[in-house]
C-alpha cells in the first residue's frame, strides 16, 4: 500500500485589509507584519474576525490559506 503524496502549498492566499495578498507557507503573523514594514507595537490586528490583543503571541500565530486580516496602523500627529 502506498501513501499518497500530500502537496504543501508554497504560498498562502490571504486577504489583508480587503486586498488579496500571498505569503510563504509557514509564515507567522510577525512575518507578515515585517513584510509590510509595520511595527507590531503600532498596529491592531483582527485575524479571522478576532481582535488579537497579545502582541507577544504574533510570532506563534501561524497564517493559513484563506485567512482574513484587518490591520489598523496608528499614526501620530499634532
Amino acid at each position: 500500500m502506498t501513501t499518497p503524496l500530500v502537496h504543501e502549498p508554497s504560498a498562502l492566499a490571504l486577504t489583508v485589509n480587503g486586498d488579496p495578498r500571498s505569503v510563504a507557507a509557514g509564515s507567522s503573523l510577525s512575518d507578515l507584519l515585517a513584510s509590510l514594514k509595520l511595527d507590531p507595537r503600532l498596529v491592531v490586528v483582527e485575524h479571522n474576525r478576532t481582535i488579537l490583543r497579545d502582541r507577544d503571541a504574533y510570532p506563534s500565530i501561524a497564517l493559513a490559506d484563506g485567512d482574513v486580516l484587518e490591520i489598523v496602523h496608528f499614526v501620530g500627529g499634532g
